[in-house]
């Protein structure tokens, strides 16, 4: 047995009716599928290296301590591997369709927390995984590290890993109790530990005190600036999901001639994305207008990776949607971001989540459940970026082309983004509630054409000339790498301002494409994870 962290619980008491709290990924592969029996061999031979796979969640009786993490004795792999495909033609809106199914559906709470769904028909020798973890087992980092051990580096098979895993029997109530009566006991003797280091070093315990209480007023941030209001309300448990696409040696090329961090760009690239949203919306966009955004901050340390739970903390960013000019809006977001960093706002942040595990159980609890049902307006949507690996990866074989991320929604936020780079590509995928946030496609080809003007102001020299491009009249596939490539990379992002919507969001044929070249090809091996997790 082994207890959550306080913030692992959390992640599993905000959960509701209509906030499933699981994280995902879209996968797509190049080359025939596996067959059911390939796939479920091959993750059966990487399951000794995924403890966490074969463990489901047990509440402590009366709620007297956090949930453990108890062996399934009943665990089978079949029933997380999930087989499916796509109806012909196996184009992107019937991508995005199965994914807000799959993940509208919640994760059975009598089994270990994750399913993996393998889709065919994703066009010619095209297919995807579809994967769902459950936010109480991992954050974003540790997400990617547990989907590494199923990649490789190496197009040929990865020989199994010895597993002679048996489960125990399941613990009985007695057992639980006694389990938790016994980390209460140690939990106390570290409190008295913490509280005697505090008052044996005054002026140490002071400067804390005056970090935390910078970063708390940080946390509450300006009262007057308003805010976009249609981006908050009741959520159903519908989901929409969309993807877009973007190339990490631009956003780079941004970042050196315009200034700021590649996450700065990327915080850049989704406020323009939300203004198109809004603009279509028919709302008024004064000066001033902002989105709030939560931003989650890894706490990850290296010796840390691999270890399956969550090491986050958080700050609020302002996205200034009101300014018109993007570039304004890039080193509006810059200076922002140097200003919170310090302030600490994240130091209060991760130690108010370390101060609500003194809290009981219990309270802890009703506490989330409380707060995942009030109304708020104070956070407009979440931002969250996964650094990937930039090198190619396989599975069974195959190579991994594009990887899309999903983000849960919660708390009466109705639109979230999550981003992951891979080999050179960045993968944003734009969550959206299936009845107020229809219309995130919208969204998504803002986010594209926002890192297009921003690679065009970045570039003026290479752009002078040239035409805007216009939309394209692509087919609506799925991936947007070639399978001749031998080394995938989309398009640059300005020559599929909006054609990219063919292969992104489904956009009709018959409008001419821009005669801009591409450029270049994959970036560098480092994701920059500087302001984002």
């Amino acid at each position: 047995m082994q207890s959550m962290s306080t913030l692992d619980s959390l992640f599993l008491h905000v959960e509701n009716e209509v906030s499933h709290m699981h994280l995902g990924a879209v996968a797509l592969f190049d080359g025939p599928a596996p067959t059911e029996a390939e796939l479920a061999e091959f993750v059966a031979g990487r399951l000794a290296l995924l403890a966490r796979y074969r463990q489901r969640v047990r509440l402590v009786p009366g709620g007297l301590g956090r949930p453990l993490w108890v062996e399934d004795p009943h665990f089978q792999l079949g029933y997380h591997l999930r087989h499916t495909a796509l109806p012909r033609p196996g184009d992107a809106a019937q991508l995005r369709q199965l994914v807000g199914r799959v993940m509208a559906q919640p994760l059975d709470r009598r089994r270990p927390l994750w399913e993996l769904w393998l889709f065919e028909g994703a066009g010619a020798d095209r297919w995807g995984l579809i994967c769902k973890l459950h936010h109480c087992m991992v954050d974003g980092i540790a997400a990617g590290d547990l989907l590494a051990v199923l990649l490789s580096s190496e197009p040929r098979t990865v020989p199994s890993v010895c597993d002679d895993w048996q489960p125990g029997p399941e613990p009985s109530s007695a057992s639980v109790l006694a389990h938790t009566l016994g980390e209460y006991a140690s939990g106390a003797s570290q409190h008295v530990r913490t509280a005697r280091a505090l008052l044996s070093a005054p002026g140490h315990t002071a400067r804390r005190a005056a970090t935390l209480t910078g970063g708390l007023t940080s946390l509450r941030g300006p009262a007057g600036a308003p805010a976009a209001r249609s981006l908050n309300g009741p959520l159903r448990a519908e989901r929409q999901w969309v993807q877009a696409r973007g190339r990490l040696e631009d956003v780079k090329t941004i970042r050196r001639a315009l200034g700021g961090t590649v996450n700065d760009v990327l915080l850049a690239a989704v406020s323009g994305g939300f203004r198109a949203l809004l603009q279509q919306r028919g709302e008024p966009l004064p000066h001033e207008l902002i989105v709030r955004t939560l931003v989650p901050l890894s706490l990850r340390t290296p010796d840390a990776r691999g270890i399956p739970d969550n090491r986050v903390s958080a700050l609020i960013a302002e996205l200034p949607i009101g300014l018109k000019d993007p570039v304004e809006r890039l080193h509006a977001i810059t200076i922002q971001l140097d200003a919170l960093k310090r302030s600490r706002h994240a130091v209060a942040a991760s130690t108010l989540t370390a101060l609500s595990g003194l809290a009981p159980p219990s309270l802890l609890a009703l506490g989330a459940r409380a707060l995942a049902r009030a109304p708020q307006r104070r956070l407009q949507t979440v931002t969250t970026n996964i650094p990937g690996p930039q090198q190619p990866l396989y599975l069974c074989g195959r190579r991994m082309l594009e990887i899309f991320p999903y983000v849960p929604l919660a708390l009466g936020v109705r639109i979230g983004v999550a981003i992951c780079s891979y080999d050179g590509t960045l993968g944003f995928g734009v969550t959206g509630d299936g009845q107020h946030a229809t219309d995130i496609p919208t969204l998504a080809d803002g986010i594209e054409h926002e890192l297009a003007q921003l690679l065009d102001r970045a570039t003026p020299t290479a752009s002078a000339g040239t035409p805007n491009a216009k939309p394209g009249a692509s087919s609506n596939a799925i991936s947007a790498t070639s399978s001749t490539a031998a080394s995938p990379a989309p398009t640059r992002p300005e020559t599929r301002r909006a054609g990219v919507r063919s292969a992104a969001h489904g956009r009709p044929p018959g409008a001419r494409r821009s005669s801009r070249p591409p450029r270049g090809t994959a970036g560098p091996a480092n994701a920059n994870r500087i302001a984002l997790k």
